[in-house]
């Protein structure tokens, strides 16, 4: 007997494009405590849910038209890789359904296929879905099902609605008239018509081990004259190879599993779900759903679909990401260049900057697809917002202001942002200063108006601006080492003549641990193109090896340890439990978890968007730069 593997499910076709809404002009910002991180970005993250295509689905079986008692929606990923940027939308619209009309959400883990699925998986999903800001009403596994599932496909045989088919998949192809749009007639596998008896002697004889991989499988007996590919005999349950026959949480007990499309419905009927919530691929699928719980006589849930989210410029399958990772273009799968969830979590994304960015770009039946920097600067208009301001300098140049005395020391007000309510530190300005190595040429010209030799520059929030009057240089390098300058102080007191620009800077002072150096690492994208996938020579071809630019000398002030105690910044979203921690909750007694290194967050003013990252020790301080700041990259 040939083996054979099972076909591809057949796809559906591509639905009209449409233009996504023009995301809702951003309110005012809110006033928060001055002891707290700011709110967000203050879009209305429900809007989604109010107007339009969702607001549709909802009143086709609302709660006030006494169709249902609840709204009860699931989640139901597969745990077989990390979520990415992708799953950010479906679950946004998921659980902000549920939540929006008072109802409630399951977290359902599609584990049918026990090949790759993994407990480093399903950690990683249930913790992404709760960093989003989101808590399942209960988390649940298809495996729970297994033998429910099982006894409702016997049931199926049962009705002659289902039999066991022998073909192989060159077989299948032919009968549903030789792939999808080659218009050749369609015809009955030849195991169609066998007696129900016969059939659910197969089915039990499948389970029992009597057939190898590709030997036998069960199918569904639907209607091969229907123009949707999905009522053409899908497959019921399949037999897995030996290898990947041992299921995560069941063990050695089963040899043949369900299919996706036997187990959703189901699935979805069982909980009570009242709106299955998918993306627009599963759009012919609404008719065999349906079929199938009208054929088993179960309660029928609503299926409804929406365009899903595509970023370019990026590569977000397992497949790719485990060839990145293991040909040491990227570090793992939460290397910050990468658009896992996770990755997007190391980088210093705020949950609240995706659910924000998700709501913006609306919903419709049309597949959304963004490039690379439509989200950043989603990402950087919710930073503004949200996160305070310090002084960083990437590449120290230092500056010897001359005429002040060595040990002179003014402590200088700084606010760590626009908004009073984040309140403000003072920070030490004294004789020896760090600036950008970029805010200093050795030759002025008309159109620059930073530091040059005989030219002046305000220091941010120092009184007097400098003027630069020498430089040194290493002899074997040409590099300048030293720029001297004199402090521009008035000796008769007057009010001296405003700066044409202000530059960044961090003093020189051990008593206030000033500077803290650190080492940044500033992201570019990984990829060369919007569409590495098109490049000739395959994905790889079009890595960008400056995808990652490490600066290992950087400068902070020291404003920067008020901003580490006081994190997280912004406290929204799921990690908004945060905001007390250390404390112990009144309820039980434990101790709040201590938030994420990620969490510190700021905007380093001048240069860009940062937080912390997880390999930081005690001795080393590493930052992430999550997004630049769009204005002033390359300005003079």
């Amino acid at each position: 007997m040939d083996t054979i593997s099972l076909p591809d499910r057949p796809k559906p076709s591509k639905t009209q494009k449409q233009k996504a809404p023009k995301p809702p002009k951003a309110a005012n910002a809110p006033n928060p405590r001055r002891t707290e991180a700011a709110k967000p970005a203050p879009d209305d993250t429900q809007l989604m849910f109010k107007v339009g295509f969702l607001a549709d689905v909802y009143q086709e079986r609302s709660v006030e038209s006494g169709a249902i008692d609840k709204v009860v929606t699931r989640f139901p990923p597969e745990p077989n890789g990390f979520l990415h940027i992708g799953h950010s939308k479906a679950i946004a619209i998921i659980f902000g359904f549920a939540n929006q009309h008072g109802g409630e959400c399951y977290l359902r883990f599609d584990d049918t296929n026990p090949k790759g699925e993994e407990e480093q998986y399903f950690v990683a999903i249930e913790e992404m879905v709760k960093w989003l800001g989101f808590e399942p009403k209960r988390v649940t596994y298809s495996s729970d099902n297994f033998d429910r599932l099982y006894a409702l496909a016997e049931a199926l045989v049962e009705r002659d609605r289902a039999y066991v088919c022998h073909c192989t998949r060159a077989e299948v192809i032919a009968q549903r008239g030789g792939g999808e749009g080659e218009g050749k007639p369609r015809y009955a596998c030849p195991h169609r018509d066998r007696p129900t008896a016969e059939s659910l002697a197969e089915f039990r004889a499948m389970r029992h081990g009597k057939y190898e991989a590709g030997e036998a499988a069960l199918r569904m007996k639907q209607n091969l004259d229907d123009g949707n590919p999905q009522m053409w005999d899908l497959f019921a349950y399949r037999i897995p190879e030996k290898e990947h026959r041992k299921h995560h949480r069941t063990g050695d007990k089963w040899r043949i599993y369900p299919t996706y499309d036997f187990t959703h419905c189901l699935c979805d009927s069982f909980e009570g779900i009242t709106h299955s919530l998918c993306t627009t691929e599963f759009e012919l699928s609404r008719v065999s759903y349906e079929w199938l719980c009208d054929e088993l006589e179960v309660y029928k849930p609503m299926q409804r679909e929406y365009g899903r989210l595509n970023v370019s410029g990026t590569v977000l399958s397992k497949r790719k990401i485990v060839e990145l990772v293991n040909k040491g273009h990227v570090r793992t799968w939460d290397d910050p260049r990468l658009y896992t969830l996770i990755a997007l979590r190391r980088r210093g994304v705020p949950p609240g900057a995706i659910l924000s960015f998700v709501n913006e770009l609306g919903v419709t039946k049309a597949t959304t697809n963004i490039e690379l920097r439509r989200f950043e600067t989603s990402i950087r208009r919710y930073l503004e917002l949200t996160v305070p301001r310090l002084m960083l300098v990437l590449e120290p140049l230092t500056i010897v202001i001359d005429d002040l005395d060595d040990d002179h020391l003014d402590m200088v007000d700084v606010p760590f942002s626009k908004d009073p309510t984040y309140g403000s530190h003072t920070i030490p300005f004294t004789k020896t200063v760090c600036i950008e190595r970029s805010d200093f040429r050795e030759v002025d010209s008309d159109d620059y108006f930073r530091l040059a030799p005989g030219k002046t520059v305000g220091l941010l929030k120092v009184p007097f601006p400098i003027t630069a009057t020498s430089f040194e240089k290493d002899s074997n390098t040409g590099e300048i080492t030293v720029v001297h300058a004199k402090y521009e102080k008035p000796l008769d007191g007057s009010t001296p003549k405003k700066p044409k620009s202000f530059i960044h800077w961090v003093a020189s002072s051990p008593a206030h641990n000033s500077p803290i150096k650190a080492t940044v690492r500033a992201f570019n994208p990984l990829f060369r193109s919007n569409n590495p996938a098109a490049h000739p020579d395959g994905f790889l071809a079009d890595i960008n090896t400056d995808s990652e630019q490490i600066f290992p000398h950087a400068m902070i002030e020291c404003g920067f340890e008020e901003i580490r105690q006081r994190a997280p910044w912004p406290a929204e979203a799921g990690e908004k439990e945060f905001k007390d921690a250390g404390k112990s909750s009144p309820a039980s007694g434990v101790q709040q978890a201590a938030p994420g290194p990620e969490t510190v967050r700021f905007q380093g003013m001048r240069v860009a968007y940062f937080c912390v990252d997880r390999e930081t020790t005690k001795d080393d301080l590493i930052l992430n730069r999550i997004v630049s700041l769009k204005e002033d990259v390359g300005k003079d």
